[in-house]
């Protein structure tokens, strides 16, 4: 099952920009560890998908896993062999535009070792480095 927004106001989106720190979820919040992303760019949802299926898989049902992205943003794409011009290409898939500081996934009920070894088989899957973080306490 892909994830994508049940439905947007605009079919084709801008590029957009990517610069500055990720200005929401830089925290754990719901569980105690997490992964957090140290550079910026694009993950799609099917490396989203890879990444849930790899952490569950090691989880083997214990624990609890929050994905904190979301692939809102979709990707146009113009056919292989065609000339230039004609238009914007059609939607092909659609992605989370991550920065710097993003708490992507989170997990909990699991020993630290477990989540650690969890989020990096996760990791493994996207294309942007990141780092295992747990919670502290906010006042």
């Amino acid at each position: 099952m892909a994830l994508m927004p049940a439905r947007t106001k605009h079919r084709k989106m801008q590029k957009g920009q990517h610069a500055g720190l990720s200005k929401a979820a830089n925290f754990v919040d719901f569980g105690e560890f997490g992964m957090q992303a140290l550079e910026r760019g694009r993950v799609t949802n099917h490396q989203i998908e890879a990444c849930r299926v790899a952490i569950n898989r090691y989880f083997q049902r214990r624990g609890k896993v929050w994905i904190r992205i979301f692939p809102d943003k979709s990707v146009s794409k113009k056919p292989a062999e065609t000339r230039m011009g004609k238009g914007k290409g059609a939607p092909d898939h659609w992605v989370a535009v991550i920065r710097p500081g993003r708490v992507m996934f989170e997990v909990g009920g699991v020993p630290k070792e477990e989540a650690q070894n969890a989020l990096r088989r996760a990791a493994a899957k996207l294309p942007i480095k990141t780092r295992f973080v747990e919670r502290v306490e906010r006042v």
